[in-house]
């Protein structure tokens, strides 16, 4: 019996390429698995289709948008991951669910290798290995673009070659991966630093600059996990899946950077992250509101570690598990409505109200109905300013 592989298929030119090419070089049976993570584009009926076609023995296609929504994205939004503090993890989130989802093919069809598209230069090979090797450490992986030296060029020479049925040609040299959290465009012109993106590769955003009517929108959350739009009870799926759309009829969630990849280069990136920038920017708003301060001041150092450690494909790992915890924890009292404007390309604050709101009006206030005791400012003040004054007399002695 021949060996089989169980593959990470996208459907575009690397892993359609992996298929014939996997069979050649190690005389095994390719079972391809696609997993639907929302991100729209070419119909999963298809996608399946296209695996048979380029040679696959099995061809699965897994249905995760809502597992993907409220697993992964929804924690993302609660540590308000933003890796840089501009990229929302979009490509970093989908790739443990994959490889859960390849794991369970293996045992399902007896799989004792676990291939992927993935380059050596990228990150993504460290996120599926590093979980694989957490999850089913007895798997095999192979990865023909990295492990063979496959160029972009030399594939798609293959495909054409092989008579593969895929889109991606000379013509369109973008890599694209995208789900419902966003998109990620790079290669091509985009890696002289110096282009700017054009408007033609942009599919889940408008042009900001286009005029057009503000959209208004309220997000009710509830211990950290948004749970209606406008009034409207909807999944977290649900959320995101209209707030890509509203938002990004308005331009939101447009980032184009120079990154620091896990392998040691800087890479050019376009993203597009329409529903996941609005909803970050909401949730910090009503984290401000509702969380204290030296704990919010302590959180926005885990919530950098947490987007570290899920961009370097440390989903799977004991500190990453801890930090869930804590960040779980903070939650709790993360609850109430967030009114925002998309327009412009922005995603605007304009509301917050909350039943456990930190915020205490009559304490704020510097009109009539003020509480807040003025007369203890000045010993608090000078007590505080203490240890600088008794240093600054110190420093003073010696010149």
């Amino acid at each position: 019996m021949s060996e089989r592989v169980v593959l990470a298929f996208s459907g575009g030119l690397d892993t359609s390429v992996a298929i014939p090419f996997l069979a050649e070089q190690m005389d095994a049976e390719v079972i391809a698995v696609a997993v639907d993570l929302g991100q729209g584009g070419e119909d999963m009926d298809v996608i399946q289709k296209r695996a048979i076609d380029c040679g696959a023995v099995e061809s699965v296609v897994v249905d995760a948008k809502e597992e993907f929504a409220a697993d992964f994205c929804v924690p993302a939004l609660q540590a308000n991951a933003l890796y840089m503090d501009r990229y929302p993890l979009l490509s970093s989130l989908s790739r443990p669910l994959i490889v859960k989802h390849l794991v369970a093919a293996a045992k399902q069809f007896g799989g004792t290798t676990v291939s992927h598209g993935c380059t050596g230069k990228g990150n993504d090979q460290v996120r599926f290995e590093a979980g694989l090797a957490a999850l089913a450490p007895e798997l095999k992986v192979v990865a023909p673009a990295r492990d063979y030296a496959w160029t972009r060029d030399k594939a798609i020479a293959f495909a054409e070659d092989k008579g593969l049925p895929i889109e991606t040609t000379k013509k369109n040299p973008y890599s694209i991966d995208q789900n419902l959290w966003g998109r990620a465009i790079e290669t091509g012109f985009l890696e002289d630093i110096w282009n700017g993106p054009t408007e033609d590769i942009f599919a889940y955003t408008s042009d900001p600059a286009q005029p057009r009517e503000a959209d208004e929108v309220v997000i009710t959350f509830k211990e950290g996990v948004p749970v209606a739009l406008d009034g409207r009870a909807l999944s977290p799926f649900q959320i995101i899946d209209e707030l890509n759309r509203r938002a990004g009829a308005q331009g939101v969630g447009r980032i184009d950077m120079v990154e620091d990849r896990l392998v040691g280069i800087k890479s050019r990136e376009v993203y597009e992250a329409p529903g996941a920038i609005a909803l970050i920017t909401a949730h910090m708003e009503l984290e401000n509101v509702t969380v204290e301060r030296d704990l919010a001041r302590f959180k926005r150092g885990v919530d950098q570690r947490w987007s570290e450690l899920v961009y370097d494909g440390l989903w799977f790992s004991p500190l990453k598990d801890a930090l869930d915890t804590f960040i779980a924890d903070a939650q709790k009292y993360v609850s109430g409505d967030i009114r925002m404007t998309l327009h412009g390309g922005r995603a605007v604050v304009t509301g917050r109200r909350s039943e456990e709101s930190l915020y205490d009006f009559s304490l704020a206030t510097y009109d009539t109905g003020d509480t807040f005791d003025q007369s203890l400012a000045k010993g608090f003040v000078q007590l505080w300013s203490l240890p600088s004054k008794i240093a600054a007399a110190r420093d003073a002695r010696h010149g």
